[in-house]
């Protein structure tokens, strides 16, 4: 086991979906796995291991931000020997060119934060996804027959700001949407050579207020869901 994921080796599958939520990690088990065991709660951060479509997939929460996505797609990688993790998540758009519900395949993540430079001496304010996932991602999505939209993202240290201005970054590197986690998953790929990808659903538009409702969440998010999950067995 590593320090913040109590697993044992085996435990773990090569490809790992992790949304932010615990409690998406547990519903996405419970509905999709068959035999799904939950192998980790330390600090109730939930990772279940289970069988989908008869091949072994882990879903597992990453937190909020760069540093517990940091922390928890490192252990994976590196404790675990996991080869690809899909981020699943929520994002808010900045422009109303996005609409609710729309499903964004992420290509780059931009960001001032200092967790690459600081962690992995990469100095690139912009991050790529990393290796051939978003491309098994796009092809999913076609024999799905889901639009998704390939997109720059900027990921954010911040939730709440003093400004409401869209951010210089997002301008600069054209990102119509953000989120918090894809550039720290990006870096820590990058560094270690595996493979990672971001799919998000859009929540919120900002500019406008609208928002998905809760009891929205599920039927809104149950198609990322899916289009992770067989994506991933494409991997495997």
């Amino acid at each position: 086991m590593s320090i913040h994921i109590s697993a044992n080796k085996g435990d773990i599958a090569k490809v790992v979906l992790q949304p932010g939520d615990p409690l998406r990690a547990q519903f996405i088990a419970e509905k999709y796995l068959e035999h799904a065991e939950l192998v980790s709660k330390t600090r109730g951060i939930f990772y279940y291991t289970g069988l989908y479509k008869g091949k072994e997939i882990t879903v597992g929460a990453s937190g909020m931000g760069f540093p517990s996505i940091g922390i928890y797609s490192f252990e994976l990688f590196t404790e675990y020997e996991v080869d690809t993790i899909i981020r699943i998540g929520t994002c808010g758009a900045y422009s109303t060119d996005l609409k609710l519900f729309d499903i964004l395949n992420v290509e780059n993540a931009a960001s001032e934060s200092t967790y690459a430079k600081y962690a992995w001496e990469i100095d690139d304010e912009i991050l790529p996804h990393q290796g051939n996932i978003y491309d098994t991602i796009n092809k999913t999505a076609e024999e799905l027959s889901l639009k998704t939209k390939a997109i720059n993202v900027h990921s954010s240290d911040i939730f709440y700001r003093k400004d409401p201005a869209v951010p210089a970054i997002a301008t600069k590197y054209n990102c119509p949407a953000v989120e918090m986690e894809a550039f720290g998953l990006f870096a820590n790929a990058k560094h270690l050579g595996k493979n990672a990808a971001t799919v998000l659903t859009v929540t919120d538009i900002i500019p406008t207020h609208e928002k998905i409702s809760a009891d929205e969440r599920e039927r809104a998010l149950k198609p990322m869901m899916e289009l992770a999950l067989e994506s991933a067995l494409k991997s495997l």
